[in-house]
């Protein structure tokens, strides 16, 4: 909801008369809500805790108050950032966003009431860096899943850094601040009013830095920074407050961490430095992509990245210093049609399913998406049936059948021919197939299940409605191949 109230009562402890110039004493009353103490007073905001005093039922949850500074010698940007937060928040739903309560003016000044997260924020794991590799991939994973959340709902947020990042109590990332974000279906604010880049010195990509907006790989620039942060106790570029400062991140790499670490996992180094591209095309396609390979680092395919100790030389650097001058090139018009460019497909593989005819008609409907996308990602996922052993040889057993099935699914997938970049595996096990499919395309945002049409193998009991629930129950499409009938798909 918004409200819109005109009406100020008491005066603030510090004389002011004027919202925005000034903290608020407790028990300021203010459109409905009352001051209890303020939170946090920053260089843009004063953060307040409030109650509500309506009438209404008040909501179920604990409540903040954001009020920009807006008094003499505030910084230009409060009320742009503080007008595209207002604009923005106000579309945004789901767990990884605050829920925006109400809004409204006192004298032309501005508030915003919304939910409190009252769990500990990132910046005070980035206390604590540097981190184990687990944790660094555990917090950044969590935050790139609320990313591409934000992503799917047409946001970049463009001022990703620990500050920002807040965590509920089950672990669920909550991005917070969007003074500086952009949405595709919004006038971008920031651009109109600001001429020159926008963006915390940390973290701002190099795009940003060209004054280009519309990019949401920018953001997995900035997981980039968050990560090395994590991962090294130190920022990768510092933190530059001029532009001149911040441009020498398109020609001069920083430190790779195991410069740094040389403990730290080849693996989390691979991924760091790829977040860290100069140009957006070598970056993860989505954060959905970047989030799946932190949930599953002994996947990632190693580059040359990985085994980096030094920056590059002099050479390198005039290179990159001469591609620097050249405009990047644009991204596509919207976040949701970027991410439809590169989808994430899950394909459920039966390896109880002997017939050759379906395996070649799923592959032969993977080969037409690969050729129409060509940043898809693909995953197979294998359910085997549990096995009723005895508890000592249990886990020599189900070792043995789990490398069998990925040896399956690596064997299965090599018709494809695809690079180790376009392909995952992931086996489970469970007495719910199905279940444990949907379960994972939700974890691992899966914007497409592949399923094959169940034929007379001997789990025909067992997993023979398999299809009719994934098809019931997805979040996302999905597609059951037949071998001899044409494909049909299913949009939930």
């Amino acid at each position: 909801m918004a409200t819109d109230h005109r009406t100020l009562a008491p005066a603030s402890a510090s004389g002011a008369s004027n919202l925005g110039e000034g903290v608020l004493a407790a028990g300021t009353a203010l459109g409905g809500f009352r001051i209890r103490d303020t939170l946090h007073e920053g260089g843009m905001a004063v953060l307040y805790t409030v109650e509500a005093t309506g009438s209404s039922e008040p909501p179920p949850f604990p409540l903040l108050m954001k009020v920009p500074k807006l008094g003499f010698g505030s910084h230009p940007g409060c009320l742009i950032g503080f007008e595209v937060e207002q604009m923005i928040l106000g579309r945004l739903k789901g767990p990884h966003v605050p829920r925006l309560v109400a809004s409204g003016h006192v004298d032309g000044a501005p508030w915003l009431v919304m939910e409190r997260i009252e769990g500990e924020s990132l910046a005070d794991a980035a206390a604590r860096a540097p981190l184990a590799a687990a944790e660094v991939a555990r917090l950044t994973g969590a935050v790139a899943g609320a990313v591409h959340d934000l992503h799917r709902q047409n946001v970049i947020h463009l001022d990703l850094k620990p500050d920002n990042v807040l965590f509920r109590a089950d672990g669920t990332a909550v991005l917070v601040d969007f003074g500086l974000a952009r949405h595709a279906e919004l006038p971008d604010l920031v651009e109109e009013e600001v001429r020159r880049p926008a963006g915390t010195g940390a973290a701002i990509s190099p795009e940003q830095l060209a004054g280009i907006r519309s990019d949401p790989r920018s953001d997995l620039f900035a997981l980039g920074v968050i990560a090395y942060q994590l991962a090294t106790g130190r920022l990768p570029f510092g933190a530059p407050s001029t532009l001149g400062a911040m441009r020498r991140r398109l020609y001069l790499d920083p430190p790779p961490p195991r410069a740094l670490l040389p403990d730290l996992p080849p693996w989390l180094q691979e991924v760091i430095l790829r977040c860290l591209e100069v140009r957006p095309a070598l970056r993860h396609p989505t954060a959905a992509q970047l989030a799946h390979d932190l949930a599953h680092p002994e996947q990632i395919p190693l580059t040359a990245r990985a085994d980096r100790l030094h920056r590059a030389g002099p050479f390198a650097v005039a290179r990159r210093w001469l591609q620097a001058r050249r405009a990047p090139a644009p991204a596509a018009a919207t976040p949701s049609l970027h991410l439809s460019r590169a989808p994430h497909v899950m394909a459920a593989v039966d390896l109880d399913d002997r017939r050759d005819a379906m395996a070649e008609a799923m592959r032969a409907a993977l080969r037409r998406a690969l050729a129409a996308e060509p940043d898809l990602r693909i995953t197979l996922v294998a359910v085997l049936a549990p096995q009723p052993f005895g508890e000592e040889s249990a886990p020599e057993l189900e070792h043995s059948r789990q490398t069998a099935a990925l040896v399956a699914l690596r064997h299965w997938a090599r018709p494809l021919g695809l690079s180790a970049e376009k392909l995952r595996i992931h086996v489970a096990e469970g007495s719910d197939p199905a279940g444990l499919l949907l379960d994972y395309a939700a974890a691992h945002h899966a914007d497409r299940i592949l399923l094959g049409a169940r034929g007379h193998s001997a789990l025909r009991r067992y997993l023979g409605s398999v299809s009719a629930r994934v098809v019931a129950e997805a979040g996302c499409t999905v597609t059951v191949v037949r071998p001899s009938e044409s494909n049909i798909k299913i949009i939930p």
